[in-house]
Formats: C-alpha cells, structure tokens, sequence
C-alpha cells in the first residue's frame, strides 16, 4: 500500500488557530442528525440575498458583500476521478474562491458504504495543467463532524470556510477570474487513516461566470437566420412560370447547403481526437445543433437504455450498497463489492440523503444550494473538464459519445417531418386562400400542380445536405463500437445515404450525357504570373483555347492536355440550365452551378465522403487523421477555385473562399494540439482563441449574406411587378437583373472599352492656298503680269502673277502700296520685315535706285536681261499717292474714280 503523503500533525498547527478565529466570524455548524441538516439549510436560504458580511480583499480594501454573491471562481459539474472506484457516492460537491474577501469555501454531501473509517481531506485547484492552490485538513477540526468517522448509518454533510492569504492564491492570475472558460478543475481526495490509502476522489470542472458557450441563445438566433436563409432560397424554387427562368434566379439565392456546411464544418471541428482549449469546445457548442446534437432528457434516457449506457445521474461514487464492516481498518475487501446483503440502516440513510441533497431535482427550502453550484455528471459523458476528443466537446450538451450517432439520426427525422408537414400545409393554405378569392387564382401555379413532385425534391434535397453529418456519425459510431443494436441502426443508415447519394450523383451525370456525347479536342493550359489577394505571388492556369495572340508571350510554361465538351444531341439545347426536362428531374442538385460545372455535386458527395473518412472513421489515429484531414482540405481548397462552380456571387463568396479559409486555417491550427507536441495550456488556449476568431467572422460574413440573400430574393419574386419598393432600390434591381442575365451565360465578360485620348487643343498646317486680297487690285500689280496685254481688263486680277524679279519684292512692293492706300500705318512710314537676307537686301537697293531716277520716285528702266528677252522687261510704274496724309491715323480710301484716274495716269507714264 501507498504511503499517506500528508501527515496530520505537519499541518493541524499551521491552520488550526486561523480556522478556529475564522469560525468564530462566520461559523458553519456541520450537524450529525439529519433534522439538524434541515433545519440549518432551510435557515440559511431563508433570505439569503439580504445578507450581508464584512470582506476585506487582496489590496486591503475592507467592504459590505452580499451573502448570496457570486464568487470569482467555482465549481460546476463534477465526477467520480476514480473511475467510478470510489467508496463515497456524493450528491454535491461545492467549492468558491471569492476574492473579494480572501475566502475559500467547501461543501458536500452524499452517502458511504464504510461501516467505520477516520479520514483525511485533500483539495486542490489546477489551471490551465498547473495545480494553483492546494490544502489538507482533517474533517473533524474544520466542521465536517459527519466524517469522524464515516459511517454508512449517517449522510455525509458539511462545509468549511477557509480564509487564505495572498500567497496561497498568488499562483492564480488576475487574469484567470474574467477570461471566458476558465481552464481549471478542483479535486477532492479523500484518504484512510487506517490504511494510509486513497478511497475516493471527486473533480468539478471550474468556472468564473464567463463563457463562450450559450447553445440556446446563440443556436436560436442562428437557426432563425437559417430559416430565413431557407424561405428565401424555397421562394425563389417556386416562384415563376418557365423553368429556366425559375432557375436563373434560385441559382443567385444563398444555399442552405452552403449554410449548414459552415455551421457543422465549425462543430465537427471538435471531432478530431485532440485535447482541445475549454475556449473552443465552449464556442463550438453552439453549433451543435446543426448536427442533431440537440439534448432532450426524455430522447437521452429513451436513447441510453439502448445503447447500455446505465448510472444515477443523481449522484456520483462507487459506494455499493453492501455495507463493508473493516473494524476500523481497511481490508482488500474494500475492492471487492460482490456481497449479496444489504442493510436496511444504508437503504434509509441513502434515501433519506437522496431527498435532502439531490441537486437540479428536487429543489425545495431543505436543499442546501447555491444558485452557481453544479450538478452530479450524467452517465456516459467524461469527467468535468476534459475537452478532449469528440466527446469532450459534445459533455458541453450533455450528449454521450455512445448516444451521438442515435441522437442525430433521430433529430434529422424530426426535421424531415417538420419540413413535409410545412410543405403539405402551405400547400392547402393557398388552395384556401384561392377559394375564398383572397389570393388570385394563377398565382404560384407551377407550385400548386406539382406540389408533390416539390415535397419529394425537398426530402432528397435535405438528404443531401445531411449527406456529410450522417456518414460522420456513422462511421464515428463504427470506429467507437458499442453494442449490436447502435451498429446495426448506423450500417443501415451509412448504406442509405452513402449508396444513395453515390447512385444519384451517377445517375444525373449519366441522364445528361444519355442525350448527347463528348468531344474531345488538342488544347494546352498555360501558367500566368499574377497576385493572389492583390500582394501574393501567385500563377493561374489558362486555357489556350481562350486566350488571346498577345496573352501567350505572357506565359511562364505550358502543359497539354485535352479540352472535353459537351455537345447535346439537341442542337438548340447545348446548355444544360436550357434543358427543362433535367432540371425537373435533377435542379435540386445542378441548379446552383455554372453551365459549365453542373456535374460539380459528383465532386462535392467524393470531397464530403473523404472528410467524414478522416473525421469520424480516423479517430483511433489523430496524427492520421488531423495531417489527412489538412492534406486533404488544402488539394480541395484549390481544386474548388479552379472549378469555380457556383453561379451566384455570394455562394462563390462563402462556399470557395470564406469557408475552404476557415476549413485550412482550422486544421492548420489544429496540427498544434497533437499529443507529441505536449504543447503547454496556455499557448494552447492562445491558439484555440485564433481558430475561434476565424470561425467567428466566418459566421458574421454567414449573416451577412444571408441578409443580402434575402433581399435578392425579394427582388426576384417581384420581378414581375412594374412598381417596386422601395423605390430606392430601383436601381439596384435593374443592375441585379442584368447581372443574371450576363452570369446565366457563363461566357467571360466582354473586354473593357479602350479609354479615349483626352481631347486637347490643337493647331496644324498642312497646305498653304493664296486667296485673292483687296491690294490686288491695285494697279501697280498689272505691269508685273507676264504678256501684259494693254487691252486687256485693268481691273482683272483672276489670272496667274508669274515671272516676279522676286518674291520678297513682289511683298514688299504689296505691302508699300497697302501701307500707303489702306493700311493703318502712317502715311511716308515704311514697313519693314522681321528678319532680312542678303537677296532682300539687294532688291531693295535696286528698287531704290530705280524710284530716284524717276520724277516721281519710281523711274522705269530695263536690265540687261531684258535687252536679251523682251519678255522678260520689268517696268515699274511711278507711284502716285491718291491724298495728301491726314490728320487721322486712317487713310481715307480712295473713290473708284480716282481710282481709275490713277490707272490711267500710270498707263501713260509707262507707254
């Protein structure tokens, strides 16, 4: 036999004094009979929530504290430690830390079997895997006067107040009295004085008030969304008259399929054989109700005595119900409880201690109860504060690991009479509303004369979605064993659905290719550098056949491969959502994908088998079945956005990225909690807060869309309505309407536009043309004229000018004769150019040479080029100015019969 690690001398002179001043302050009386016992509780919770104390904390701050608060930390539920070996059976097991007086509290009751026994007690708190907080007593110094010594013939009954100091509970952080699931448990062990050995050990999970775990809460909202979810997607289904048209618009409805797979793929994360951080199976808890992990007393009981699981959930303990008479000693008889007699001093005393202490039972004035104390564990679920595995997260629901199997598959069997039962009833609703002419006759015809063929697409619809929970189930109930019953129930149902869902996605695929064949065509995939995420290096695959000349200098490799197609036999039906017969029959599993990808529900029934293979069937094996499942997440993550599938947005959104993140993430994350790494707790709760982050704006992102969904939907089921409300969203609607159209297609999108080059001012001279001018009218201009004509009209300036001494003096000579007749310079001024050559220069010395010889400046001559040309003579004209200059800047124009007087005159002085 062991030795008995504590001795009671070593610590009955450390915490006799302290206990004996403190039970002076509050004393709690520890009564032997049980009028006594009766009669202190119902005292006691006479008012309770009036009383009050004198506390005084940590930090010295003495204060006025209720009676009836809740401390910083306690105990909740609470288990046999031992296996079910130990020789008590308790019915309450309490114990607090209240900071705010540096009190720890203790308290129990239950009943033994020992005919005579002198004990010890040991309580100890552990957190996050340390022990925190430890302390030995002997019962009979500290009120516990039932247990000196414990006998069969009296209840056990009684509770110690022990003051503590700073330094005992300097191993419990600050932080650990508000973080949410508080990873901690406390131990009572109690031990034999006469055989110096352990005889019983009892564990309660430990709380501080904080949780992420509120099944009923949260469940409810998020089942409320989902029924909005689902009558949003069934209108869509039901509303319209032609069937493509139907299924356009129930295609961009957000799918309750995708729904359900976010909610059970974050429950069914707990199912992987890891000790988890209380934090997440708290938080996965309230999803459990998408699996049919929902728990009901009567279904658990019902479903218990089938599966053999047996126990009194009323208390906890090995105590048989033969009394074991040691004579004040134990004996190895101790372990061996086969003795057939049974005393009728225990049987009273166990009932008359069932009465009096039966928690979450009978709670009556006698009951001694706090409002935060926990409750003997149910049989089949695992000690209090072990999360590990699938069944430490379904304890949090209060569902065995043996009745899981059971308990899903009857709830998915409630959900699918519910859901007939609605289909029937709002079907004869409208029928009423018909005949009473409250709803127009032609409203929801395609629904009303083919309601039935609806109710069985809506039961083979909800099969699918319940295709991964039940094949999960099933194969975790075969990899846990049991009794016969439970796996003869789980092959039948694993044989339904798997062989169902397998024949039906065969036979789809089948139907669609019975009707027209597969062509098979040369093509290459080409690999182009990109950015995932708008920063991540990234390459996508393209096919050949649909890139452009210019995109292939672009590629960074290539692999061939050939490009399959579908040619239906119809020449006017090649897409499969245009064929109204396959809709009819297969809508409920093609609808919601692309032209392209309708046979993308054969890939989801191999991808949902595979998942539950690892996630049910692996769980003897968790470094198998954590790298399997990741292995496996990570090839269909990628695999899902190269297909692409679905047609609406937001089903693309939440089914490809959001949740194939979520799923990665997870099981990246959840490598971390293998038992080789023996990862510490605190790190380990660290992470668990990371996954639970993720998984949480998942849920959010859920909501979301599916508020989104319902709006969409709404515009979808008014679409035949010419005035819309609210009017603010007309806009919005015509865009969305567009969209289906373009995405009912499944063809890229056209190119964009190339941007224009912005308009800007511009000037350019592309050819120069004389135009006739005012001063060519002038006479001076005609002797200049080559085979001048002296008959010819004086005032014809139409013709050709040729054969000028130059072209600089045939503008000067312009410019001299508008200067001095009509422009605006004064008169005798002289108009010069801006730049000059040497050729100018030199016309302009002759032509003033030739003017001094001349009365009137201007005298007429011929160069010797002349004398050998007659043709080529160049006479120049006097000129003669019309006015005398004016006072006024402006020459006055000359009158045409000056004008002509002057002609005359030149014509003269030239002959």
């Amino acid at each position: 036999m062991a030795r008995f690690p504590f001795s009671p001398v070593s610590w009955t002179a450390a915490f006799v004094s302290s206990l004996a001043i403190f039970n002076t302050i509050i004393p709690v009386q520890a009564q032997s009979t049980t009028t006594d016992a009766s009669t202190s509780a119902a005292s006691s919770s006479t008012n309770p929530g009036s009383q009050t104390i004198s506390g005084t904390n940590a930090e010295g701050v003495t204060q006025t504290l209720l009676v009836g608060r809740t401390p910083a930390l306690y105990t909740g539920d609470f288990g046999d430690c031992m296996g079910g070996q130990s020789l008590l059976n308790l019915t309450s097991f309490d114990a607090a830390y209240y900071a705010d007086n540096m009190t720890v509290i203790f308290n129990l009751a239950g009943t033994t079997n020992l005919r005579n026994e002198t004990v010890m007690l040991y309580i100890s708190v552990d957190a996050y895997g340390e022990q925190r907080f430890e302390q030995v007593f002997n019962p009979c110094s500290a009120n516990f006067y039932t247990l000196c010594p414990m006998n069969s013939s009296i209840p056990i009954y009684g509770g110690a107040i022990i003051p503590v100091s700073q330094s005992d509970v300097s191993g419990i952080p600050n932080i650990a009295l508000s973080i949410p699931d508080f990873e901690g448990s406390a131990y009572l062990r109690i031990f034999s004085n006469s055989s110096q050995t352990q005889i019983g050990c009892f564990s309660a999970v430990m709380r501080n008030g904080a949780s992420f775990s509120h099944p009923t809460a949260v469940g409810s909202v998020l089942g409320v969304f989902t029924v909005v979810a689902l009558l949003a997607s069934f209108a869509t289904a039901i509303y319209g008259i032609s069937v493509p048209h139907i299924r356009t618009h129930y295609a961009h409805s957000l799918s309750v399929l995708v729904v359900m797979e976010v909610f059970q793929s974050i429950f069914f994360s707990g199912a992987l054989s890891l000790d988890w951080p209380s934090v997440c199976a708290a938080f996965w808890s309230n999803f459990a109700w998408s699996a049919g992990m929902i728990y009901t007393p009567s279904i658990i009981n019902s479903i218990n005595s089938f599966t053999g699981v047996s126990g009194n959930g009323s208390q906890v303990g090995g105590a048989g119900s033969t009394v074991i008479d040691n004579n004040g000693g134990l004996q190895q008889q101790i372990y061996g409880r086969s003795l057939e007699e049974r005393s009728d001093l225990v049987t009273k005393s166990e009932r008359i201690a069932s009465g009096i202490y039966k928690r979450a039972v009978n709670k009556t004035a006698s009951s001694l109860e706090y409002s935060w104390a926990g409750v003997p564990v149910q049989p089949g679920l695992p000690l209090p504060g072990n999360w590990s595995g699938f069944a430490g997260e379904l304890s949090l629901v209060n569902v065995p690991a043996s009745d899981a199997f059971l308990t899903g598959a009857i709830w998915f069997s409630i959900l699918l009479g519910i859901l007939i039962a609605a289909t029937v009833a709002f079907k004869w609703t409208l029928e009423g509303l018909s005949s009473m002419k409250w709803m127009k006759r032609d409203r929801l015809t395609l629904f009303r004369s083919h309601w039935l063929g609806f109710l069985g697409l809506i039961v083979l619809r909800t099969c699918f979605i319940a295709f991964f929970m039940m094949m999960t189930l099933t194969l975790y109930q075969f990899s846990y064993g049991g009794k016969i019953g439970p796996l003869v129930v789980a092959i039948i149902v694993f044989a339904i659905f798997f062989l169902g869902a397998i024949g039906l996605a065969t036979y789809a695929c089948f139907y669609r290719v019975k009707f027209g064949k597969y062509e098979s065509s040369p093509d290459r995939i080409h690999f182009q550098r990109g950015k995932a995420l708008k920063f991540i290096p990234w390459y996508r695959a393209v096919r050949e056949s649909s890139m452009k000349q210019t995109d292939k200098a672009k590629s960074a490799g290539s692999l061939s491969f050939f490009q399959v197609r579908f040619v239906d036999n119809d020449g006017e039906i090649q897409s499969v959502h245009q064929n109204a017969h396959f809709t009819k029959r297969f809508g409920w599993l093609s609808a919601r994908y692309r032209r392209t990808r309708w046979w993308f529900f054969a890939f989801w029934v191999v991808y949902q088998f595979v998942r539950a293979c690892f996630i049910g069937g692996a769980r003897a094996s968790p470094t198998a079945q954590v790298f399997g499942i990741l292995a496996w997440e990570l090839v269909a993550f990628v695999a899902i956005i190269v297909i692409n599938p679905f047609e609406g947005a937001r089903n693309t959104a939440l089914a490809v990225y959001m949740l194939g993140i979520s799923k990665v993430a997870t099981a990246g994350l959840s490598v971390a909690f293998l038992p080789q790494f023996n990862l510490a707790r605190i790190p380990t709760t660290v992470i668990g807060i990371i996954i639970i982050v993720i998984q949480g704006f998942l849920v959010v992102g859920l909501l979301i869309l599916i508020v989104l969904g319902a709006i969409s939907s709404y515009m979808s089921i008014t679409r035949n309505r010419e005035e819309f409300k609210p009017h603010k969203l007309e806009n919005i609607r015509m865009k969305y309407f567009g969209h289906l159209e373009q995405k009912e297609k499944d063809v890229p999108p056209p190119p964009p536009p190339v941007p224009e080059e912005p308009k800007e001012p511009y000037f350019q001279v592309k050819a120069v043309r004389r135009a006739p001018k005012i001063e060519d009218e002038d006479v001076d201009y005609l002797p200049e004229m080559n085979d001048f004509n002296p008959n010819a009209s004086q005032y014809s300036v139409a013709g050709p000018i040729v054969n000028r001494v130059s072209r600089t003096n045939s503008l000067a000579n312009s410019m001299r004769s508008h200067a001095s007749g009509y422009g605006n310079v004064p008169y005798g001024a002289r108009v010069h150019r801006a730049s000059w050559s040497s050729r100018d220069f030199q016309n302009w010395q002759d032509d003033e040479s030739f003017r001094a010889d001349s009365p009137f400046g201007m005298p007429s001559r011929s160069t010797s080029a002349a004398d050998h040309h007659p043709h080529n003579s160049i006479t120049m004209a006097p000129l003669v100015r019309p006015s005398p200059s004016h006072s006024s800047m402006r020459p006055s124009t000359p009158t045409r019969e000056q004008q002509r007087q002057y002609a005359n005159q030149r014509i003269n002085r030239a002959n």
